[in-house]
């Protein structure tokens, strides 16, 4: 819902309109615009980000460029010219190049910049912005190179969490621009630059988009027109009523029940607790699915003989490894950096249907998952919990997970992403 305060624009969306169902060709009130993402990550990673699920559902009705996470020339010269994702990008880094890549969704473009220079190890400070300022041309020209060729006069600009470069839209003068805060700074290679970015980025958008609530307050202090819409889930909610799949090839030789975590295992996680869970509970397998930061696992979780790490696994792969969990977890430690995170997993393990065991780090979840999640604070209350779930759960609570997935999709979420830009949009040229 959006709001006026006392005539002064002061824009919030409340949290309790997120809850409600909304038709996405219904509601989809921004259409035959020309949107152009800026992303944190590349298109073709094993992990796709916030920011190109709402670009893929925003194309449906919209003209879609996504700017791929640039290339530093260190990143070039590092990669083997055989590897899949150099091959498909080599042509376009050439500044003859306009850089588009086509995609499976009509509407959406992928732009490939010229490699940009590596400058992080740089020093905060005056030589740092200025060759920044080179990079922040580099992608700047490519754009207007496609701006001018589309004879393009009116366009929104998203900076989706990719606070390295700060300066963008003042380059290219779009009609609308939009940070999207979708994560904490946490990591020191962000925090090095990112802190004073961010916040420029913040203080000169037109409007910010959060994904939490945390996040929400913290830049509604920053920028009056800051909003909130969590991740969704892109997973399709199954109708059926038969829970059976085919057992993924990495899960073979592991016995049942499978207690699952899908994502990144790194700072987040609560390995105090979990450690302790998984000593009560020796007659079940827990499986950790994703990427290790290394650094942060302790040794000891790695000795434990009902403990699986499966590793990276493949976006199309997620479905089916999520299918096979008997339960899934989120054991996130409880902190200053947690309250912020509103994890996508959540919707997705919710729209196979399974049962959810977290830990109580956001309590913002609550209203969004209703009853069909176990929040809990302890070891013993966790393990009774994944009991309760393997020995009570029924496909009637399954199917009410389902169904409220379906509530929390991506198309919902760019529903509703749609509704703020079109807003402000209005507003812009009335």
């Amino acid at each position: 819902m959006l709001a006026d305060k006392d005539n002064k624009k002061y824009i919030i969306l409340e949290a309790s309109s997120l809850s409600q169902l909304l038709t996405p060709t219904d509601t989809m009130l921004l259409k035959n615009k020309v949107i152009i993402f800026l992303g944190n990550a590349r298109f073709d990673g094993n992990i796709q980000s916030t920011s190109f699920f709402i670009a893929k559902n925003l194309a449906k009705h919209n003209k879609v460029f996504f700017i791929d996470y640039p290339f530093t020339l260190k990143d070039y010269l590092k990669t083997s010219f055989n590897t899949k994702e150099l091959k498909l990008r080599k042509r376009k880094f050439s500044y003859f190049s306009d850089g588009r890549l086509k995609t499976d969704t009509d509407n959406l473009e992928i732009i490939v910049t010229p490699p940009v220079l590596p400058i992080n190890f740089i020093p905060e400070g005056i030589v740092f912005r200025r060759l920044l300022n080179i990079n922040q041309f580099i992608v700047a020209q490519r754009l207007k190179k496609i701006i001018s060729k589309e004879k393009i006069t009116e366009f929104i600009y998203v900076n989706a969490f990719n606070f390295h470069y700060p300066g963008i839209a003042e380059r290219i003068k779009p009609t609308l621009s939009v940070y999207q805060c979708v994560d904490p700074m946490i990591v020191p290679y962000d925090m090095k630059h990112g802190i004073y970015s961010e916040n420029q980025l913040v203080r000169k958008s037109d409007l910010v988009i959060c994904t939490s609530k945390a996040l929400y307050l913290e830049k509604t202090s920053q920028n009056r027109n800051t909003y909130f819409v969590p991740n969704g889930t892109n997973l399709n909610p199954k109708s059926t009523l038969s829970t059976s799949s085919i057992l993924h090839e990495k899960l073979r030789d592991v016995p049942g029940p499978l207690i699952g975590y899908l994502g990144t295992i790194e700072r987040r996680i609560n390995y105090e607790l979990i450690m302790d869970v998984i000593s009560l509970n020796p007659d079940k397998s827990f499986v950790f699915a994703g990427p290790i930061s290394e650094g942060f696992v302790p040794d000891a979780l790695y000795q434990l003989q009902n403990v699986h790490f499966l590793g990276s696994i493949p976006h199309q792969e997620v479905q089916q490894i999520i299918d096979n969990f008997d339960v899934a977890i989120i054991p996130f430690k409880k902190d200053q950096v947690s309250k912020t995170i509103f994890p996508i997993k959540l919707f997705e393990y919710l729209s196979a249907g399974k049962a959810v065991v977290a830990t109580d780090f956001n309590e913002d979840l609550r209203d969004y998952t209703d009853d069909y999640v176990a929040y809990c604070e302890t070891p013993i209350n966790f393990s009774a919990a994944l009991n309760d779930a393997l020995q009570n759960d029924s496909e009637d609570k399954r199917e009410q997970r389902r169904q409220l997935a379906k509530k929390n999709t991506w198309e919902v979420r760019a529903a509703q992403f749609a509704e703020i830009l079109n807003s402000h949009l209005n507003a812009k040229v009335q």
